[in-house]
């Protein structure tokens, strides 16, 4: 494909629009790549670990409004971050008077007003830095009265955008409900508006910009610099974000999931790394067996074992639905042919675990009931696996090789996905064993 004709919706998260030295990262991005002409932009975010992010502190502006308390030093802290990033970069905008004239209406504003300025101020100010028009999320984007996306209204008006400007800025987080009121997205909307441009423009590729390199193979607090994830699909990220490995906010992924548009997912301050593309249907191998692991640790298992339980219609039904008069949501259920395990997270169940253990004696009658709370699931996960024979012995025996007894397994039918449960102590042993197994130092 042409590089002319291609075209990339740019999406820049808080922590990459935080500061003045953050907007120049972000001009000399898009001087290195001429089909970077549609951008979305966050609020800023942290500059350091001890900062704000203006979205947190327009909500503290707006309970103030609410609460009748003095908010003039909440704005300065707003006011100053941006009149900052303006004259650090030399800019013209008089935005000093829209600040001044937006806190003077706080309390004929709604809270979704109030906490999408963040975006809109800093849209504004990007724009004039790069050149670029500045189109108004309030002016494209609609919602139905569901709040559900209005697809048709919101595809017609970003299409008529498209064919007015070469490049525009856009603010994310926000858009118009169906009754003409700002409406904001969940937080970490600013992906989800990201996506939205992606679907709409039928871009070749939704970027997105963040303080981190895509995704990494395993925890780099457990695992000494693994290796990045180049390449995952939706269904291998849904697994292993799950699991707790996340950068994404969800609903980003599904309107450019539909449209199979990757996602790459790049840092803004190390352009130069490649970063990860979330494809669905890639033509891309990885060279490893494996695409990732992750894990958690603190869940349970009830173990439950009857005599001739096979025989009995029903049995795990009235076990599960014990449980969900007690609202438990359940993580595994592997079962044996008179016996089986049901694993929750602990925190779920901790305060009612007396009760319903006394129901299940009640109802099921087992002849043996036990409980374990230390355990860690560990999920390996790659769409490779289901091609490689002998993928799950191989994990299995390097476990056994390390002393790690195995308490739980649980495969998904598509075959994409091996957990095991193990000691919580063994959590960490277990995620180093599995990468050195499958990654360790060389490619397969």
């Amino acid at each position: 494909m042409e590089v002319a004709h291609m075209l990339k919706i740019t999406k820049f998260g808080g922590s990459s629009v935080a500061n003045a030295e953050q907007f120049k990262k972000i001009k000399n991005i898009i001087q290195q790549d001429p089909t970077r002409r549609y951008i979305v932009v966050s609020a800023p975010g942290k500059r350091f670990s001890a900062d704000n992010k203006i979205t947190d502190l327009l909500y503290l502006l707006d309970a103030h409004r609410k609460y009748h308390v003095d908010a003039s030093s909440v704005f300065k802290l707003i006011k100053n971050r941006f009149i900052e990033i303006k004259n650090e970069l030399g800019l013209k905008q008089p935005i000093e008077k829209e600040l001044d004239a937006f806190y003077t209406n706080l309390n004929q504003m709604s809270q979704a007003v109030i906490v999408s300025r963040g975006e809109y101020f800093c849209a504004k100010l990007m724009a004039e830095y790069l050149g670029y028009a500045f189109v108004d999320a309030k002016d494209i984007i609609r919602f139905k009265l569901d709040k559900s996306i209005d697809w048709d209204a919101t595809s017609a008006k970003l299409q008529a955008k498209y064919a007015q400007y070469d490049h525009f800025v856009f603010p994310g987080f926000y858009g118009t409900s169906a009754n003409g009121h700002i409406q904001v997205f969940p937080r970490g909307g600013g992906d989800i508006t990201g996506a939205i441009l992606a679907k709409c423009l039928h871009a070749d590729v939704y970027e997105n910009w963040t303080d981190v390199s895509g995704f990494l193979m395993a925890d780099p607090t457990i695992v000494q610099n693994p290796k990045g994830i180049t390449h995952i699909t939706y269904s291998e990220l849904r697994e292993l974000s799950y699991m707790g490995a996340s950068v994404l906010h969800e609903e980003a992924i599904f309107p450019v999931k539909e449209a199979n548009i990757p996602i790459h997912i790049l840092n803004t301050n190390r352009p130069q790394d490649a970063g990860t593309i979330i494809q669905e249907h890639s033509k891309i191998k990885s060279g490893y067996p494996i695409t990732g692991i992750a894990g958690k640790k603190d869940f349970m298992s009830i173990y439950i074992y009857k005599k001739h339980m096979s025989n009995e219609v029903g049995f795990i039904r009235k076990a599960l639905s014990i449980l969900e008069k007690y609202h438990i949501s359940i993580e595994h259920i592997p079962s044996g042919i008179d016996s089986f395990n049901i694993v929750v997270e602990k925190k779920e169940i901790e305060e009612s675990l007396y009760e319903i253990l006394a129901h299940f004696k009640e109802e099921l009658k087992p002849d043996k009931l036990t409980v374990q709370d230390d355990l860690a699931l560990i999920s390996t996960v790659g769409k490779n696996m289901s091609d490689k024979p002998g993928t799950s012995g191989k994990l299995f025996g390097a476990l056994g090789k390390n002393n790690i007894n195995i308490v739980m397994i649980a495969q998904g039918s598509d075959e994409i996905n091996i957990t095991v449960g193990v000691k919580k102590k063994d959590f960490t042993k277990t995620v180093q064993v599995i990468y050195d197994t499958f990654v360790g130092g060389n490619e397969e």
